[in-house]
């Protein structure tokens, strides 16, 4: 009985990290198709795009805190219902200007839940399971991912985007509802007082600072991926279907890995530390193939960028939470979170700025050696710390 329990009480924090994704891309990759909805220019889309992400940067790290001072179960719900009541805004207003307000809302509501539901997924778990909870949270948050555009695409032909909207408010609302009733309260835990020279020194502490900018660069990797493997498939003048079953690929590698990463961490088979370094040298490895011409190059690099994200994600949140002291869980969540997003956002301007100049294959170039800087070094001071140790 006590694993179903488990069980039921984690899946509402599944659903939780699904819809936060599914709203985010669902939206997102349908915003630009329909300016009868009040998308009526790329400035406009490039703003509408910008206000989910930019509430994510800025208000993450306040949410988080916010779970560890009064509860990371009553912010995660009361994110969730906020989420719903943002969509609602547009179903109901069906005004251009509300659709400003219901995409911020949004965002803003995201900030809140998103982080709070990966502080309790350590909460709720131990130490010793944190890999299978992480790996199993990630896999469901990438297939929110990837059905957003192709469930959002099908809704928004049938409806509009009100029909979206309309759904994200019905799911939100809906997953608020389970996690009251299934997701036990978790009282915030009693706490030191942290000062800001305090949480700068533990935020700079290589056991925070070390998985976060891996996370950062999977989630740049990412990113660059879905975006900007379809111009390389149309560069090498392939169809919409080829292309389309690259980026599919892609988030099928990332979501079918996470799992069995967590699973290999808990029973000893990886380390956080050997795993996270490997996905690493996966993703800088799928980004050099990005690199070759035609359709193999444009899908081992999605397989390679799709495992080596899903190596890191759930083995990077593991070791964060590993770190991490449990009354500061959600703090520690919502500055990880920041990081993703900065790589969300970071990964793709540095690609572009670089293609801009030299071509798009040295863009991909630029972002792997960055992806692959880290880890070589780690490996390069081991040897060297080696061989000093042998000479002495």
């Amino acid at each position: 009985m006590r694993p179903n329990r488990a069980a039921g009480r984690m899946w509402p924090l599944y659903a939780a990290g699904f819809t936060t994704a599914f709203g985010a891309h669902g939206i997102a990759a349908n915003l630009g198709g329909f300016s009868a909805d009040a998308v009526t220019s790329l400035l406009v889309l490039g703003g509408l795009l910008a206000l989910y992400d930019g509430a994510e940067v800025l208000l993450k790290p306040v949410f988080g805190t916010l779970a560890d001072r009064v509860g990371a179960r009553p912010v995660m719900i009361g994110g969730l219902v906020a989420f719903a009541a943002a969509s609602a805004v547009y179903v109901v207003a069906d005004a251009p200007g509300w659709l400003w307000a219901a995409r911020l809302g949004q965002g803003a509501a995201a900030s809140a839940f998103s982080p709070a539901a990966s502080a309790l997924v350590a909460r709720l778990n131990p130490a010793a399971g944190h890999g299978r909870a992480f790996g199993s949270y990630g896999f469901w948050k990438s297939i929110g991912y990837t059905l957003g555009p192709l469930l959002g695409g099908v809704l928004v032909w049938a409806g509009g985007l009100r029909l979206l909207f309309a759904v994200l408010a019905v799911l939100g609302a809906g997953v608020a509802v389970w996690a009251a009733l299934a997701v036990p309260a978790v009282p915030p835990l009693p706490k030191a007082r942290q000062t800001v020279v305090d949480l700068a020194r533990r935020l700079a502490d290589p056991a925070f600072l070390a998985p976060t900018a891996a996370l950062a660069a999977a989630t740049a990797a990412l990113s660059v991926g879905v975006g900007f493997l379809p111009v390389s498939g149309r560069a090498a003048g392939l169809g919409t279907i080829a292309t389309g079953a690259a980026v599919s690929a892609l988030a099928a590698c990332a979501a079918l890995v996470q799992p069995r990463a967590g699973r290999a961490l808990d029973t000893g088979r990886l380390t956080a530390r050997g795993g996270v370094t490997g996905g690493l040298l996966l993703t800088a490895a799928g980004l050099g193939c990005a690199t070759l011409p035609g359709l193999a190059g444009i899908l081992s690099a999605a397989v390679l960028i799709g495992a080596g994200t899903g190596l890191i994600t759930p083995l990077g949140f593991a070791a964060l939470a590993a770190a991490t002291p449990a009354e500061r869980l959600g703090q520690t969540m919502g500055a990880a979170e920041l990081g993703r997003e900065l790589g969300d956002a970071g990964g793709p301007l540095l690609v572009a700025a670089v293609a801009t100049q030299a071509g798009l294959g040295h863009g991909y170039a630029a972002l792997g050696v960055l992806v692959a800087a880290g880890p070589l070094l780690v490996l390069a001071r081991r040897r060297l710390g080696a061989s000093q140790r042998d000479t002495a």
